[in-house]
């Protein structure tokens, strides 16, 4: 697997996502999702409607994997990733069996081939001249919560990595690069 990059520039973010807007909403939904939670692109692209979906609303919380190794993990759906949900689910007309990421052609979910050249085409359109694939999602997730401050031990359990220094180098931190956290209780 090739190495690739996090986004590490929020204008960049920014116009990806203003770029996605114009082009789907599906693929804008795909792009927020992943650098909101750091949810792999394989599971991200298995969610049904009925994973983030209830009767009263977007879920809180959704659920995903199950395997022997890591288990269920849970992730928060933030303000971002819920806002582009509703905008999303009440722009389609859905089952709450289908995909969530559904392509165009069948009532299958989109390729991950398709979402790396959704988010590669994005990428290159707003002038990013990194290396960018669908673990740039993650990676972004990542490298955005550790700079806000969220612990490395979080995100070292997240990523399932088993020391903070392989978490550091997979979100793209370099330990010798100074690192300012802004603790502001705000009381």
């Amino acid at each position: 697997m090739e190495y690739v990059d996090p986004i590490r520039d929020i204008q960049k973010i920014i116009a990806i996502k203003k770029k996605l807007k114009k082009q789907s909403k599906r693929d804008l939904l795909l792009f927020v999702f992943g650098i909101n939670t750091g949810i792999r692109v394989s599971d991200l692209l298995t969610l049904k409607v009925c994973d983030v979906w209830e009767e009263t609303g977007i879920k809180e919380f959704v659920y995903v994997g199950e395997t022997q190794s890591y288990g269920m993990k849970v992730f928060y759906l933030n303000y971002k990733v819920q806002s582009a949900l509703k905008d999303y689910l009440n722009y389609i007309d859905f089952k709450s069996s289908d995909y969530l990421f559904k392509s165009k052609k069948h009532d299958q979910p989109i390729t991950r081939q398709q979402a790396y050249r959704i988010i590669n085409k994005a990428a290159r359109e707003v002038g990013m001249t990194e290396k960018i694939g669908t673990h740039t999602l993650r990676k972004t997730f990542g490298y955005h919560a550790y700079r806000k401050g969220i612990a490395i031990s979080i995100l070292k359990k997240i990523y399932n990595h088993t020391t903070p220094s392989e978490t550091l180098r997979y979100i793209g931190i370099d330990k010798n690069e100074d690192h300012y956290i802004k603790v502001d209780v705000n009381l």
